[in-house]
């Protein structure tokens, strides 16, 4: 089958089209044909070897972790799913490939009005995002802070966090302030003088901080928390330690995974929750969607399409 891989940590030039060898379903998998598979930012920061810590790589490897497809081959013991399926999910294999195995707690039905770009773009964004807010027990009458506000992890996460009855303030560049405002979170610049800029947003108080961007920010998190790394939880930045603040990695599904992933998608595919796709690609261009996904500044997810080209 038809796979991007990489044999060595580098930038956006390692990444190569080859025929790898074809995955089958094991006990408690289904195998799914790829019609579409998100394209994160971890993906490129995985690829350039920065997140061994976290996300040890054993080489060749294949990069993304989202899709939407059709299935194709049951595992043993499955009965939630059968060939001809349409699904989104996350998986247990590359994504960037034809086909993809994914275990069955981390899958969800794709359902009518959902486009198969849109499908993929919505679970590593929605599950990450709902994964760290509850990681911060965001409730109803607080104040969150997400940093990388307008990419697909921060539209999420503002829109989840606002149905909570959290009030949200998100960093952007000016460009996404008005996309910010309608997804329902108080737009503020990101760099120099951020600090005097959420205290004039957020007067109340900051209390909690989501770190989606890695873009150098935590000082200026523990400092917004009144000093303290505690309710700072970050995705992306692996200075973490360093500030004392939270990593949250992921890592295995939840048992209500599935079925977390079934409601996004149903609101999605009715317009209640927005995790916009930017642009698509096709298979052979991962190394162009990556190096746009590192340059930062997408709003939404950047999604490639198998069969396309």
């Amino acid at each position: 089958m038809e796979a991007i891989v990489y044999e060595e940590f580098g930038g956006p030039e390692v990444l190569r089209l080859a025929q790898v060898e074809d995955v089958h379903a094991g006990p408690g998998q289904i195998r799914v044909e790829v019609r579409a598979a998100g394209v994160n930012p971890i993906d490129h920061k995985i690829r350039n070897g920065w997140m061994e810590a976290a996300f040890p790589t054993p080489l060749p490897a294949t990069p993304g972790s989202e899709f939407a497809g059709v299935v194709d081959e049951t595992g043993e013991g499955v009965t939630e799913f059968a060939v001809g399926d349409e699904v989104l999910g996350r998986s247990a294999t590359g994504a960037y490939a034809a086909y993809v195995l994914a275990d069955v707690g981390s899958v969800a039905p794709r359902p009518e009005g959902l486009g198969w770009a849109e499908a993929a773009a919505l679970p590593v964004a929605t599950v990450t995002a709902a994964r760290v807010l509850d990681e911060l027990a965001v409730s109803a009458g607080e104040t969150l802070l997400v940093h990388g506000a307008s990419g697909a992890v921060g539209s999420a996460a503002v829109q989840l966090a606002a149905a909570r009855g959290a009030t949200v303030v998100g960093t952007a560049s000016p460009a996404n302030h008005d996309y910010l405002r309608v997804l329902g979170a108080v737009p503020v610049a990101y760099g120099e003088g951020l600090v005097d800029r959420v205290r004039e947003a957020a007067p109340q108080g900051v209390d909690a901080v989501f770190d989606v961007a890695g873009r150098g920010a935590l000082a200026d998190s523990v400092e917004l928390r009144g000093g303290t790394a505690d309710r700072v939880t970050t995705i992306a930045d692996p200075d973490a330690a360093h500030y004392g603040v939270g990593f949250s990695a992921g890592g295995g599904s939840r048992p209500d995974e599935g079925r977390r992933l079934a409601e996004y998608a149903e609101a999605a595919a009715v317009g209640g929750l927005r995790v916009p796709v930017e642009r698509t690609f096709a298979l052979g261009e991962a190394a162009r969607a990556q190096e746009l996904s590192e340059a930062g500044h997408v709003r939404g997810k950047l999604v490639l399409v198998p069969g396309e080209h």
